[in-house]
């Protein structure tokens, strides 16, 4: 049964359907926040649009919450110019627009935000709302990586692992899965276990290997939770335990990954 890891992807489609903005903790007082809006100022715009958008201290209302975006988005609030963006790539409360997401992603990653740099690569490299452009993808991926960003990181070593716009290198794939594993990104830390496991940038290490996939697999992460299975049913880098084994082979099925219910099926016959 081969290990399992996300493909670049797989996991960039997921982020750029779930990312968005933080919230300050201006937000809280939302009288407040609302009278500054008023006045025009944009980071309390975006502030409030982000309330709205998350249904906090008001009731969510995405049409609202555009609303108040696309105002401190026209007076070039980089947080607001990201967060319409999203709203557009979602279609939350008004037209989904991928072209338009764009726009607005572009705006901010220009402004040198991570996570708009970050899905601005994805949607490059998608085709989503813009011409497919490889060079253009790892460019902003790369950009958004090199401010820290941990989601950028990971898949700027999925590229380098796959040889993705950039010359396929398992050593530049480690460097960049550490990068992103130790700030605690599960899907890194389980493809940086899958490197020490197959002995891919280097030397074969199953302690190593299991070491990772644990603390993947104590995040939920589904692959790492199959891959650690799999350790404890072969033995590689601990004791073997079929009990710990199915364990996580059925909490990794439960999460939704098809190989973890397969070995349930051949362990269970």
């Amino acid at each position: 049964m081969p290990l399992f890891k996300n493909s670049f992807t797989d996991k960039l489609i997921v982020f750029l359907l779930t990312a968005m903005f933080s919230l300050s903790s201006m937000a809280a007082d939302v009288n407040q926040t609302l009278r500054l809006a008023n006045q025009g100022d944009a980071g309390a715009q975006n502030q409030l649009g982000a309330m709205y958008h998350q249904g906090q201290g008001v009731h969510q209302d995405y049409t609202k919450a555009v609303k108040w975006y696309q105002k401190a988005a026209s007076q070039g609030d980089a947080g607001a110019q990201y967060n319409l963006g999203i709203m557009y790539n979602q279609g939350l409360g008004i037209r989904q627009d991928h072209t338009k997401a764009v726009e607005w992603h572009q705006k901010a990653a220009n402004q040198g935000v991570p996570d708009a740099q970050y899905n601005l690569g994805i949607m490059y490299y998608q085709g989503i709302g813009i011409r497919k452009d490889p060079v253009k993808a790892r460019s902003w991926v790369q950009k958004s990586a090199n401010q820290g960003y941990a989601n950028a990181q990971n898949a700027f070593g999925l590229m380098h692992y796959q040889g993705q716009s950039v010359p396929q290198s398992y050593n530049k794939a480690m460097e960049w899965y550490h990068k992103a594993a130790n700030q605690g990104h599960s899907t890194a830390q389980n493809n940086l276990g899958v490197m020490y496991d197959k002995g891919q940038g280097t030397p074969q290490n199953y302690t190593k290997a299991v070491e990772w996939y644990q603390r993947a697999a104590n995040q939920g992460n589904a692959g790492a939770q199959n891959n650690l299975g799999v350790m404890y049913f072969r033995g590689n880098g601990l004791r073997k335990d079929y009990g710990k084994a199915y364990e996580w082979f059925e909490k990794s099925c439960k999460n939704g990954l098809q190989s973890g219910c397969n070995w349930i099926e051949s362990l269970d016959y």
